[in-house]
């Protein structure tokens, strides 16, 4: 069970945005760049200015970030929108703003950057082994423990606790030990259900 089992509900609120958007000739693939760049912004200001009370933007960002790759998704599938091109943005957009955002704990005074690094491209592997298993079996695989949603509510709720917590940035190194450890377990549980379909 992840925040991505949630997504249905979430996308059902989002609809009517979705059909107005549409209406004005807004396209998905429009909507994954402005996710993207948008990301790319933050994280550059949250690296080049690494001031704890900064952080309370990011999950807000994330909350909009995590409606855009709704909103993109939806104009790709109900309105005929679907190309390579945009299955190439969605894949490497999310890859790219992780590392963006979350990148920016790193310059933080006190915090790990090497478990920071680790955590992304932790992230990165996870992401991986999820279009692989697309690759093999023809769907992508979203389980957990720790997925795209799932990292997005950590991180989110992380930057919140560092702006009104600062005095206790400390702790998020463990809060990055744990997410490290349910990333590979994500990996394995992403690999293990393509292993099992391909030997059914």
């Amino acid at each position: 069970m992840t925040l991505y089992d949630m997504k249905p509900r979430f996308q059902n609120l989002l609809r009517p945005l979705v059909v107005k958007l549409h209406q004005r000739g807004v396209t998905a693939n429009q909507v994954t760049l402005v996710a993207m760049f948008s990301s790319v912004v933050l994280g550059g200001i949250l690296m080049l200015f690494p001031f704890p009370v900064l952080y309370i933007s990011l999950p807000i960002f994330l909350f909009f970030r995590m409606a855009l790759n709704a909103i993109d998704g939806m104009l790709a599938r109900e309105f005929n929108q679907r190309t390579p091109l945009g299955a190439i943005l969605n894949e490497s957009g999310d890859l790219i703003s992780d590392a963006a955002l979350y990148l920016g704990f790193a310059f933080l005074t006190g915090v790990s950057p090497q478990l920071v690094v680790v955590v992304v491209l932790l992230s990165w592997f996870s992401e991986f082994c999820g279009i692989l298993t697309q690759t093999l079996t023809g769907k992508r695989d979203y389980r957990g423990p720790l997925g795209k949603s799932d990292r997005a509510f950590l991180f989110g709720t992380s930057g919140l606790g560092i702006a009104l917590w600062p005095q206790y940035l400390y702790i998020f190194n463990v809060v990055l030990i744990v997410a490290a450890l349910l990333l590979i377990w994500t990996c394995i549980n992403r690999c293990r259900e393509a292993v099992a379909v391909m030997n059914v």
